[in-house]
């Protein structure tokens, strides 16, 4: 097997981070299997459980059952693990406490699996075990394939929501829950396509749709803030991890820069925007002066920080040691090394806001809606009617005079226009109590794994080869049969990412707890010392040799 590139301290960080963590996985797993494998009766016969000297076993399983503590520690009362229980989780996995393994088997199959996932992104990516081929367009494969995946979706998924309106208690669903997830999951669909088919004549849909991911942010997280006012470590925590743990990961193990995965650091930063917005003085957040404020308050600090020349870099340049970026391409300008995350996160600086703004009318809008949907029939259609019609005359003139411009052009006035075809969108999908209860669940299941679609399309769907590399060739697994190659990477390629979808979340549940701030700091520390230990473990291995030479 050929690696493309040389082995790094993180990436030998990681290998020596999850060599201990398969052992304690298959030893917790043996004990498992050790304690399922007593017999029936010696199991579950009192007599016996005392003629062969366990009583205790029983006793901490019916009196003083351990607790799973979120982040890893186990709490019991026995004689036998009072004194373990007493040790941190990190030096109990250290000593192979048998107690803590099994408690933990779980997470620690988990843990296993997602490195194996890992390793399988590094083969694909980075060996020459699997071949490549490259990328061609062909505009009527690429709508054939599209809508046939709408007709299969509209068959097999096509569902009638029923959900009440958590305002007003009525079937208004406005914006819901499953027309998000939907509207993510056709977009996403679309995005992956054009990466993979090298579709540039629909550059300007992709970057509406990113902005209308971004529209989303914004949107979801006023709405979670301003109706939950739930502020805490633990929240924004899980935030976090649910943003960055996977790319964090396939940074280290593929070394590459966080700037990569533009999606992440964009969403990190407007979700960490909102959250600062509505958490200043949180108390005063009913008021709607207030909001107005900070509303107001946004759009200042967009314009000083993107519009102002200079100032975006004075703010930046600190940060420019994950945020930076260099094609290794030598065909491509060299910029410098915040371009990547100007250029990025500049397009889109606006829309987070409006999709504040969207959410906080959000129950105003639905009230509406309730009006309209009581009145008079010939009123309800005359005014739904106005709409349609004043939405599709606005998104024909956004396409014609914005959209059709060349991508140069386009991405100039994007930042400033592309909420057009987003309220466009909203409207008509929203203008009947039919068409909001309706929804395709195959494509809001899709909707759900974006992110991990979006991070492992770049290496078992695609490759580049070289870190830091653009996904210029494709995976092949069966060359020379370009659709069979297709049908089975993308199998592969969907089952994975939702499988890191789960895993992220079981892991979060494991680590992030929701109530605990004197665990979660603990976790906290711990994972710093650990990878610090780690990191500096790998320097010493790697330069060793040099040292010795």
């Amino acid at each position: 097997m050929l690696i493309f590139s040389p082995v790094t301290p993180g990436q030998l960080s990681a290998l020596l981070g999850f060599v201990p963590i398969v052992a304690a996985w298959i030893y917790a797993e043996y004990l498992e299997h050790r304690k399922n494998s007593v017999p029936v009766k010696v199991r579950h016969s009192d007599v016996n459980l005392v003629e062969v000297g366990v009583e205790g076993l029983e006793a901490v399983k019916e009196d003083d059952r351990a607790v799973l503590i979120e982040g890893g520690a186990v709490q019991s009362a026995s004689p036998r693990s009072r004194t373990s229980s007493a040790s941190s989780p990190i030096f109990r996995f250290l000593m192979m406490d048998e107690a803590f393994l099994i408690e933990n088997r779980l997470t620690l199959r988990a843990i296993c699996e997602f490195g194996a996932l890992l390793a399988y992104f590094y083969i694909c990516d980075r060996t020459d075990v699997f071949g490549s081929s490259k990328k061609s367009y062909n505009r009527d494969l690429f709508l054939f394939l599209y809508f046939l995946l709408i007709i299969v979706s509209a068959i097999t998924s096509f569902k009638i929501h029923h959900d009440k309106s958590p305002f007003s208690g009525k079937s208004i669903l406005y914006l819901n829950r499953h027309q998000t997830e939907e509207w993510k999951g056709w977009m996403q669909v679309l995005f992956l396509m054009y990466h993979y088919f090298a579709a540039a004549e629909i550059y300007n849909a992709i970057r509406l749709f990113i902005a209308a991911y971004v529209w989303m942010t914004g949107f979801g997280n006023f709405s979670y803030y301003y109706v939950r006012k739930d502020f805490s470590l633990a929240r924004f925590a899980q935030m976090m991890w649910r943003l960055n743990f996977l790319v964090l990961f396939c940074c280290v193990v593929l070394n590459n820069s966080y700037m990569l995965y533009y999606i992440c650091p964009m969403h990190t930063l407007f979700t960490l925007m909102v959250y600062g917005a509505l958490g200043i003085m949180n108390k005063y957040n009913e008021n709607g002066s207030v909001i107005a404020v900070k509303i107001i308050g946004c759009f200042m600090v967009v314009i000083l920080i993107w519009e102002i020349p200079g100032v975006f870099e004075l703010v930046w340049s600190p940060f420019a040691f994950f945020l930076g970026y260099t094609d290794p391409d030598p065909s491509k300008p060299k910029y410098s090394r915040l371009h990547e995350w100007y250029f990025r996160s500049g397009l889109d600086r606006y829309i987070w806001i409006i999709g504040m703004i969207y959410a906080y009318y959000h129950p105003t809008v639905e009230r509406w809606m309730e009006k309209l949907e009581e009145a008079e029939v010939k009123r309800r259609i005359s005014i739904k009617m106005a709409v349609v019609l004043t939405a599709l005359t606005i998104g024909f003139l956004w396409y014609e005079y914005i959209y059709k411009l060349d991508k140069i052009t386009y991405n100039k006035y994007h930042p400033y226009t592309s909420w057009i075809p987003i309220t466009v969108y909203i409207c008509l999908r929203n203008v009947t109590q039919s068409l909001r209860s309706y929804s395709l669940t195959l494509f809001a299941w899709l909707g759900k794994i974006t992110l991990e679609t979006y991070i492992s399309q770049i290496h078992i769907w695609l490759r580049s080869g070289v870190p830091d590399g653009q996904p210029k060739l494709l995976l092949s697994l069966i060359p020379h049969y370009p659709l069979l190659n297709f049908m089975l990477t993308t199998s592969i390629y969907i089952a994975i990412s939702y499988r890191l979808f789960e895993l992220t979340n079981i892991l979060k549940s494991a680590f992030v707890p929701t109530k605990d701030n004197k665990c979660l700091m603990y976790n906290l520390i711990t994972a710093v010392v650990v990878s610090t230990v780690l990191y500096s473990l790998s320097l010493v291995f790697i330069r060793l040799p040099q040292m010795m030479a």
